[in-house]
């Protein structure tokens, strides 16, 4: 079965910190659409306070079954793309991307380094159109009244 993607490639900053414990962290920086599938890593921006590097070659692959999240992200105020990276050596590294919020709530739940970046325009176009067509919310369950119950079921 066909899964609808979309590539794009993903900015990782390290930034120094004021901190005697720590020099500085890695966070994702943003993504930006566009695919360049036989492209290395590279450096963009490179300082004494900050770096950022250029992951390419990444899709974000949409799964019926993670349909209710691309619903709560893109009617969010501030729609975003998740970034699972990890530390590799001296580079933090992205692993995986998602525009699900429930599926970006799974991995930080089970101790993964995720982050959300600002939605591209794009992808929110794409992501928008995709959740238009396929969400359709699951009906409420009803609760009846405790008084409607019979006794032995009140506790």
């Amino acid at each position: 079965m066909h899964k609808p993607t979309f590539p794009l490639a993903v900015v990782m900053q390290w930034r120094r910190l004021n901190n005697r414990w720590v020099d500085g962290a890695w966070e994702a920086w943003s993504v930006l659409p566009g695919e360049r599938p036989d492209a290395a890593p590279s450096v963009l921006v490179e300082g004494h306070d900050l770096v950022q590097w250029l992951y390419p070659g990444f899709h974000l692959v949409l799964h019926r079954d993670e349909i209710a999240g691309y619903h709560f992200n893109v009617t969010a105020q501030n729609p975003r793309v998740f970034v699972l990276w990890r530390e590799d050596g001296e580079l933090g590294v992205p692993v995986e991307v998602t525009v699900s919020f429930d599926e970006a709530s799974r991995w930080a739940d089970g101790g993964a380094s995720v982050d959300g970046v600002a939605m591209p325009a794009g992808i929110f176009a794409w992501i928008g159109g995709y959740v238009e067509e396929n969400y359709r919310p699951e009906p409420e369950e009803r609760v009846k009244p405790r008084s409607f119950k019979r006794p032995e079921r009140h506790f």
